[in-house]
This record gives structure tokens, C-alpha cells and sequence, in this order.
């Protein structure tokens, strides 16, 4: 059996690695448009060989979409179109404008929607890591529209990249990953751009950044071309938090602008709750 890993980035480098280590597949066939990423891809070893999207399809069981969203919503239902039994697996980060786009699709069945909730702030083949997804979690979207053989073989190279699995449908998936990933990526990169706006009246800023500022800054080197989609396709979700967001920025401002330490004190307080859910 052979696998197409469409994309050949951070998650799609990653998941061929660990289909390498298990022997997962008989061959790790790449597709990426990026002339760089193919030789890339080669140089390091993800992946055995380059084919183009209509030769992998053709020889290839499985097909893994690791590619930003926007991209996912156009190569899909042209992949549907060209696939026989194969089954093809999204592993984008939204879902429900993706799903709704093949809803009515005859080849629906073949299809399995699957988030893997693991990755870093780089990009590209060289991003590429052993392990990024042992126990993280594998949301699968909808996966009562999936034919049984079809999800029985994704589910299968969950079990071998090691993660643990969750189910929901589109629109819980795509709220939540508004709140727990999106809003984090929003925020770096709004923290970003305010100490670089500041680098340019005071050059020695960045002298101080400690282990609390790299750590929190961390996401704002994602990748524009993956995020900007990403952002897209969940607008309306996105706002919503990042409303909720600014209204948060605002009752500490207007806490700290009236010298309201004991109010500050208690909405910091309050927010040490996040303990129980994050050790």
C-alpha cells in the first residue's frame, strides 16, 4: 500500500516520518508544488518519491491533505472526482466550509475529515519532526460520513502516528479550535507587532526578552501562508473570540488606568483557573 502526503511541510513531513519508522506504508510518495520542498522532501529522506497529484492519486490507497485550508478547499473535490476506492484524509485545521463544499459529493464516503492537534511554530520540510504527535489528539469531523473501511484505514495510521482520538462535528471542531488555537496565533502575532512597532524608537528592547516573552511570542513566527487561510475559513468564529479577547485587554487596562490594583489582583486571580485545565 502506498500513502500521498500532499504538502510536504511540518504536519505532512511529520506524519511521513513515523510512516517510515512503522512501516506504515510500502512507499511515501510526496506532492507539493514547490520545486524546493520536492528535493527537500528527497534530501532528507520523508518521503521515497515526487509524483504529481494525478500520478499519486492513480497509485496511491491513501491520500493525505497536509496543505494550508484555501488549498484543501480546491483539491478536494477534484480529488474525489479521480479516485476510485481510495480514501483521501484532510488534516486542515477548519472544517465546515471544506465539508459543506462536498456534501452532496457521490465520493463522500471516501473521504475522512481529521485534525491532528499537534505542530510548532516552523514551517516547511526542514520543520519536519519524529514524534510530534504521539499522544496529542486526532479530532475526527463528521466521521459518521465516512465509509467504515475508509475510516477504519485513517483511524489505523492514527494508531501509528500515536495519538489518541476525539469526535465531533464540524461546527463544535471549528468553535473550538477558534478558542484554544486561533486566538493564540492571533495573539502572538499582535504582541509581535507591538514590541517590533516599539524596536524602532527603543533598538535595545529585545536585549530583555526572557524565557515568559519567547514563549509567548513563539507562534508569531507561523508560517502567513498557512494562518491568513486558516483565519479565512473560520472568520466568523475567530471574531467572535477575539471580541471576547479585547474585552478581556480592555477590564485589565481599565483596572490598571484607575490604579484598581485590588480589581486587577482578582481578575489575575480568576484567571489562574486556567490551572485545571492546563497542568
Amino acid at each position: 500500500m502506498n500513502v500521498a502526503i500532499v504538502g510536504i511541510g511540518l504536519i505532512g513531513g511529520s506524519v511521513a516520518i513515523r510512516l517510515k519508522e512503522t512501516k506504515f506504508a510500502d512507499k511515501i510518495i510526496g506532492v507539493d508544488k514547490n520545486e524546493a520542498n520536492q528535493k527537500k522532501a528527497i534530501q532528507l529522506g520523508l518521503v521515497d518519491e515526487i509524483q504529481d497529484l494525478d500520478e499519486a492519486i492513480a497509485s496511491c490507497k491513501i491520500i493525505v491533505l497536509t496543505v494550508p485550508v484555501d488549498a484543501i478547499m480546491q483539491l478536494t473535490p477534484y480529488i474525489l472526482n479521480k479516485i476510485a476506492d481510495q480514501v483521501v484524509i484532510d488534516m486542515g485545521s477548519t472544517k465546515i466550509n471544506i465539508l459543506q463544499k462536498i456534501a452532496e459529493h457521490p465520493k463522500r464516503g471516501r473521504y475522512v475529515a481529521a485534525h491532528p492537534m499537534a505542530g510548532t511554530e516552523y514551517s516547511g520540510p526542514e520543520a519536519a519532526v519524529a514524534g510530534l504527535f504521539k499522544d496529542k489528539n486526532m479530532v475526527y469531523v463528521e466521521a459518521f460520513k465516512s465509509d467504515e473501511d475508509a475510516f477504519d484505514l485513517a483511524d489505523a495510521l492514527t494508531d501509528a502516528l500515536e495519538m489518541k482520538t476525539l469526535f465531533m462535528n464540524a461546527e463544535e471542531h471549528d468553535m473550538h479550535t477558534a478558542y484554544v488555537s486561533h486566538i493564540s496565533h492571533l495573539t502572538s502575532f499582535a504582541l509581535a507587532l507591538t514590541v517590533l512597532e516599539k524596536e524602532k524608537s527603543q533598538g535595545r528592547i529585545f536585549e530583555l526578552a526572557g524565557s515568559g516573552f519567547e514563549s509567548t511570542v513563539r507562534l508569531a513566527k507561523s508560517s502567513p501562508d498557512m494562518w491568513t487561510p486558516i483565519f479565512k475559513q473560520n472568520r466568523e468564529n475567530v471574531l467572535e473570540v477575539l471580541e471576547e479577547h479585547i474585552k478581556q485587554l480592555q477590564k485589565l487596562h481599565n483596572k490598571l488606568e484607575k490604579e484598581d490594583y485590588e480589581g486587577l489582583h482578582k481578575l489575575i486571580k480568576k484567571s489562574n483557573k486556567i490551572k485545571r485545565i492546563i497542568k
